[in-house]
């Protein structure tokens, strides 16, 4: 989809290429304070998701970081057998096109887009998102090999007209610490970052405005005891202000996300 090749991007990532870009310099080529990201959900192809899966972990995952297009985490849903979930961050909107337009007009894109693009029935469905606080995002980590038994989660509020940072703000404060006594593992917390998506060729889901956090359990099992737990709570809207009301009309979507061998989140 994208075809012209920009020498820099292929100056940069070669020199990456050829030197053997270890994990800790990987690490010091991406920022650690990233403060915009996107969460990715590609539909993909019957059969297809492990063939992009090693695609991402063969050829996508440092040309990407070393351009600043850092992923944090690759994931099979455990609900779709079709669907490939990852994560993406830049250090700031100004960052986000320049580090795009890298890869995807740079040389490794472009001899394994054609594969990895017959693989996809929709990439379109993608939330751009910042963190709640600065405290509140990912720590970038170099992908690393070897299976675990651990699961992530995501739980994704679609709030409507109401105003995501107040309504992180009351989720944070009010709920959060109920959800927690019942032993969730809170990693980061998002809110839709407002600014208009700047890189046209991608994209994104606009009129969506969200509120999500992102969990991480030991198992299968521990996530499912908590989605338990969850679907029984009664009250947790009653402090709510009226204002925020609306955005709890719609049951949250909640991912259930097994991480691929390289991904850096885990």
């Amino acid at each position: 989809m994208f075809r012209n090749t920009k020498i820099a991007a292929l100056a940069a990532v070669m020199l990456a290429m050829s030197s053997g870009l270890a994990a800790n310099e990987s690490q010091s080529l991406a920022s650690k304070n990233d403060s915009v990201f996107e969460l990715r959900q590609y539909t993909l192809h019957e059969g297809k998701r492990d063939t992009l899966i090693s695609m991402f972990e063969a050829n996508f995952l440092e040309s990407q970081n070393v351009l600043g297009a850092n992923i944090y985490g690759m994931f099979r849903d455990l609900d779709d057998p079709d669907r490939f979930v990852w994560i993406r961050g830049f250090s700031g909107m100004d960052a986000r096109p320049k580090a795009l337009g890298d890869f995807y007009g740079g040389p490794v894109w472009q001899s394994h887009r054609n594969e990895a693009n017959k693989t996809m029935v929709d990439s379109d469905n993608v939330l751009l998102l910042k963190p709640l606080t600065p405290s509140d995002g990912l720590v970038f980590r170099p992908p690393t090999d070897g299976e675990t038994d651990g699961v992530v989660s995501a739980m994704i509020y679609y709030l409507g007209d109401v105003d995501p940072e107040k309504f992180g703000t009351f989720y944070d404060a009010d709920i959060l610490p109920r959800l927690k006594k019942m032993n969730a593992h809170v990693l980061a917390q998002f809110i839709s970052e407002d600014a208009p998506n700047n890189f046209s060729k991608l994209p994104v889901r606009e009129k969506d405005r969200v509120f999500i956090w992102l969990g991480q359990w030991k198992n299968v099992a521990e996530l499912d005891a908590f989605i338990g737990q969850y679907k029984q709570i009664s009250g947790l809207r009653d402090s709510a202000p009226e204002a925020l009301l609306p955005a709890f009309m719609r049951k949250p979507e909640i991912l259930r996300l097994k991480p691929a061998k390289r991904s850096p989140l885990k």
